[in-house]
């Protein structure tokens, strides 16, 4: 598959833009925050970093959309897209190099972010292997907002519209377990909403437990949004 022009295209147009560096600060300074002032590390008298990583997805909410919303809408806008549609590229491949490209920048910022466990590790005993199943936990969390985004963007058209409604689906996909615990909801409403949600499948990731069903919600899921990606483009290439 050719996938390393698109990718290489995108990649580059990220950090030829303030976006990437933006994005990539961001990250850091609210993570930075969350972890020394909102989770109290320094207090809960306890080497674990759950709490910290438990509010990365809330992060995402606001981050990610700002990683894709021009993916698709500024292609649209600036007429680019047309012109890449003929190109001797497959529709999926196209959409891959793009969510590669956005899964780099997302790795060398959650990368980054690995400077802050390891800079409290003298303080305290931590776990690797569960700080290793939180790393993964919400590098899969930041591939399915990313595809997510990448499909959204695909459907909007302009970027601020794509963040939007980028933005809302992450909430609701984010947030939708929550419900259960300020409603008193049906068991059966209430096992659908955890099904669909982030946070209930990432909370074993959390735990330091890799769970298969989990894992493969992820896989899944991120799938499905770039196939759908893909099919948005071969519609409006033939339309």
């Amino acid at each position: 598959m050719k996938l390393s022009p698109v990718a290489k295209k995108e990649l580059a147009s990220y950090f030829n833009s303030p976006i990437a560096y933006i994005v990539v600060v961001a990250y850091l300074f609210v993570t930075a925050i969350v972890l020394f002032f909102l989770n109290g590390f320094f207090v809960q008298n306890e080497a674990s970093l759950r709490g910290y990583f438990g509010f990365v997805p809330i992060i995402f909410i606001f981050l990610i959309p700002a990683l894709t919303m021009r993916s698709w809408a500024e292609e649209r806008k600036s007429g680019t897209l047309e012109i890449l549609l003929t190109l001797p590229f497959r529709e999926a491949e196209v959409v891959a190099g793009k969510f590669l490209a956005a899964m780099a920048l997302l790795g060398c910022m959650i990368g980054l972010s690995v400077i802050l466990p390891l800079s409290l590790n003298r303080l305290g005993s931590f776990d690797a292997g569960q700080i290793f199943c939180q790393y993964f936990g919400i590098i899969l969390v930041g591939a399915c907002g990313i595809s997510m985004g990448l499909l959204i963007s695909s459907l909007s058209s302009n970027q601020i519209s794509s963040y939007i409604f980028c933005g809302l689906a992450l909430l609701a996909f984010t947030l939708a377990g929550q419900l259960n615990e300020v409603l008193s909801l049906p068991g059966w409403l209430a096992a659908s909403l955890n099904a669909a949600s982030f946070s209930f499948h990432f909370d074993s990731f959390a735990k330091g437990i890799i769970d298969t069903r989990d894992l493969a919600y992820f896989v899944i899921l991120c799938a499905v949004f770039l196939f759908l990606n893909a099919q948005v483009l071969i519609r409006r290439k033939w339309s």
